[in-house]
């Protein structure tokens, strides 16, 4: 169906895109984003956190390290770059957990969400991007899941990955 550019951006482009509903054309309006990438880090029975501020909701979150794609980048390799940039932490490798869609009723976004296995301190910390004040902290699980259901964690990727690790160390 036809698909209409409204705005190009440096995180998303906006279509209005014409497509058929019970019989009926109908215009939607369409996020296009190159997606995102978020990482598990569990060490020494602490859960590697970052905090910082999120103006689309105008607040400070709590969530696993992670990043957005450029288009066409490998999410593993955006992964293990983004571990490092935020964290300063790298893995011996990633171990897929998940892949989800965060708002399939407008945005076309992605999120890969790893597991780090056998994370250590990286031997050279990259930077964070310019326009990013992050915070790191480590907290126990039991206190990730307290923090859920307090909704100090709100985010739904990190409530996922950490969802995970509960259900796995069952």
């Amino acid at each position: 169906m036809k698909e209409k550019e409204i705005y190009q951006g440096v995180i998303f482009t906006l279509t209005q895109k014409q497509v058929m509903v019970n019989g009926m054309q109908v215009q939607r309006d369409i996020i296009h984003h190159p997606g995102g990438v978020g990482i598990l880090l569990i060490h020494a029975n602490k859960l590697l956190l970052v905090s910082q501020m999120r103006p689309a909701i105008d607040e400070k979150t709590i969530e696993i390290p992670a990043g957005k794609l450029e288009y066409g980048e490998d999410p593993y390799e955006a992964g293990m770059r983004e571990l490092n940039e935020e964290t300063g932490f790298t893995a011996k490798k990633l171990k897929p957990i998940l892949t989800m869609v965060s708002t399939p009723g407008f945005c076309d976004e992605k999120i890969w969400i790893y597991e780090a296995i056998d994370p250590a301190p990286a031997k050279i910390k990259l930077d964070c991007d310019p326009d990013e004040d992050i915070e790191t902290m480590w907290i126990d699980l039991a206190t990730a899941q307290k923090w859920i259901q307090d909704g100090k964690i709100i985010d739904a990727k990190t409530i996922l990955a950490i969802q995970h690790a509960l259900l796995e160390r069952r």
